[in-house]
């Protein structure tokens, strides 16, 4: 073992003491890992520097920019919508459709882009369903995950396996050949998710849990059913105001005059107003469902609604503001103002009367559409506080369906293998940016470069680990440790091997060092060489041990996770998969 093997083991203690205590954020580890291995002299400093120009980390950085679009589009929140009418409120069967849904779509496109797809659906599902995005997000990253082995394409560490197999005098992996032990390993890997994995994932609650709080807070709003309405006729339990919209009916105004009692029964009809109440959120999706309309909103001009000044504001009435007692009508707001009131929230009270009747209180949050000139007026006169402006999704018809597009397509072009996925989605965001689906700005803001600087810094220590021989020698010392053993041992060793450096390591790196030296070892030894490879790519695929690989890297942040969290769901996955490749792989591709 040579010195720089030694540093480089030493370097890889470090990074699981440190990775594991936490006490320093993961992306500073990451970073002084780097630095240390550059200064150390094990790389020099472009081979350091390289990996936040790689492939992955552009390809990470469109993936963040297209998800970013398809928020601003409206299309999250219409996917939330449709996912949460079909499964309500229990939360075991929405893990379970998102990870199925996952899964499917990540056995034949980059379990990165699978995830980066569902992501932004399962956090705006989890804020109107109250859950932790924890309690989510780890399932939706590791169904993608498991995916990887179920067809060639489902990740390009396949693909790569199936190269290097050629190189090796094999033939190349087939289409589906994979199936045979990935769809079992996939099917077992979702029932322990299920079962177990979901009930050892800690719940950490938001990232920005007073922002979430605030997100979540009710507010009274009117809305009235149209003529043309599906839901005339429906009963109030039927109408899905409730399960679907997450919605509260507080009371209904029939004939401007009449007060009922909102009964389930109750059956809604034409011209009736709705005292609702609900989050901010759910009340901004009010105008996306057909046959029904946000009132107050409706009497702001739809030339005004386009003009770029008109925006949506949250605002709280301060002590001494001339507004409290009197209500909007006395205040002839929206004449006097320009701006019209979409919401009231008064913490700890139920509001049963009519928006335009309310008497405001100091307090008060109140939501507010207008031009934001108009609202810094009465900010500066002490009548209101600006609290922040509320960006309004609806979907956004053609540029909706263009930034679904901008997603899925350069996807389907990487699994064809007609360019890389990197180039792809970075194309993607080129076009995005110039059809102004979403500015750079707004792009620039939903990125999380934590992840990024990750990423970057674990690549240059998987460099390291080529460069100085510690990934060629950690072979040896497995192909060594068997020696004279059960073939079946070997096979175990080398699963394990792979699967272990993909950690650091990226999975098609892992796998560039191990496949060869697996190849030639069999061949001396006379056993299968195939039954290696597969084993290997399997191997290669079980990235649950750490949030290194970069899907579960994506729901890190967002999911407010530790590193340990990882481990202590995956470690018993990975064992199970283990069991699996063991017991499958020589019985399908004999030693």
């Amino acid at each position: 073992m040579t010195f720089e093997i030694g540093f480089m083991l030493g370097v890889l203690v470090l990074a699981v003491v440190f990775f594991s205590l936490e006490r320093v954020p993961p992306d500073v580890t990451a970073l002084g890992l780097m630095l240390l291995v550059t200064l150390g002299g094990l790389i020099s400093p472009e081979q350091a520097f390289a990996g936040f120009g790689s492939e992955v980390v552009l390809m990470i950085l469109g993936l963040l920019i297209l998800t970013a679009a398809l928020i601003q589009t409206g299309v999250v929140d219409y996917l939330g919508r449709e996912i949460l009418s079909r499964v309500g409120t229990d939360a075991s069967r929405f893990v379970l459709l998102i990870m199925v849904a996952a899964a499917a779509l990540s056995a034949f496109m980059s379990n990165t882009g699978a995830t980066a797809f569902f992501l932004p659906i399962v956090l705006s599902i989890s804020r109107q369903m109250k859950i932790s995005p924890s309690r989510l997000l780890m399932p939706l990253a590791f169904a993608s995950i498991l995916a990887s082995s179920v067809t060639l394409i489902g990740t390009s560490t396949n693909l790569v396996i199936s190269g290097l197999m050629v190189t090796g005098g094999l033939a190349p992996l087939g289409m589906f050949e994979l199936t045979l032990v990935g769809l079992p390993i996939l099917v077992v890997g979702i029932i322990y998710m299920m079962v177990i994995g979901t009930h050892l994932i800690p719940d950490r609650g938001f990232v920005e849990e007073s922002t979430a709080e605030f997100d979540m807070q009710p507010y009274l709003t009117e809305i009235e059913i149209l003529p043309d309405s599906p839901l005339v006729g429906q009963s109030l339990e039927r109408s899905g105001l409730g399960h679907d919209l997450g919605l509260t009916v507080l009371r209904i105004v029939r004939e401007d005059e009449r007060y009922l009692v909102p009964r389930s029964e109750l059956e809604l009809q034409s011209g009736d107003l709705l005292l609702v109440e609900g989050s901010r959120d759910n009340l901004l999706q009010i105008d996306a469902i057909a046959g029904i309309e946000h009132k107050p909103r409706r009497k702001i001009q739809d030339d005004e609604l386009q003009s770029e000044a008109v925006g949506l504001f949250e605002v709280v009435l301060l002590p001494n503001s001339r507004m409290i007692g009197r209500t909007l009508v006395d205040l002839k707001f929206r004449e006097r103002y320009n701006l019209q009131v979409l919401g009231i929230n008064r913490s700890g009270a139920v509001i049963r009367e009519k928006l335009a009747l309310i008497r405001l209180a100091a307090g008060d949050e109140l939501l507010v559409q207008g031009d934001r000139s108009k609202l810094m007026i009465l900010d500066r006169e002490n009548t209101l506080r600006l609290i922040r402006p509320v960006r309004w999704r609806e979907l956004r018809g053609r540029q909706a369906v263009l930034a679904g597009a901008l997603f899925l397509v350069p996807i389907l072009l990487a699994a064809l293998n007609i360019v890389s996925l990197g180039v792809a989605v970075l194309t993607a965001a080129f076009f995005a940016f110039t059809a102004r689906i979403i500015t750079p700005e707004e792009a620039y803001r939903s990125v999380e470069w934590r992840v990024l600087i990750l990423i970057g810094s674990m690549l240059a220590i998987g460099q390291a680990m080529q460069v100085t021989g510690t990934a060629g020698f950690l072979a040896g010392q497995i192909a060594n440790l068997t020696a004279g053993l059960d073939p079946m041992w070997l096979l175990v060793g080398f699963f394990l091997l792979s699967m272990l450096l993909t950690q650091p390591m990226s999975n098609q790196a892992a796998a560039v060092v191990v496949v060869p030296i697996a190849i030639q070892l069999a061949l001396q030894l006379g056993l299968n060489p195939r039954t290696f490879a597969v084993m290997i790519a399997v191997g290669a695929s079980c990235s649950f041990l750490t949030p290194l690989e970069p899907a579960a890297l994506l729901v890190y942040g967002p999911g407010n996770y530790k590193f340990t969290d990882f481990p202590k769901v995956g470690i018993l996955l990975t064992v199970l998969i283990l069991v699996i490749a063991t017991l499958m792989v020589p019985q399908i591709w004999p030693l």
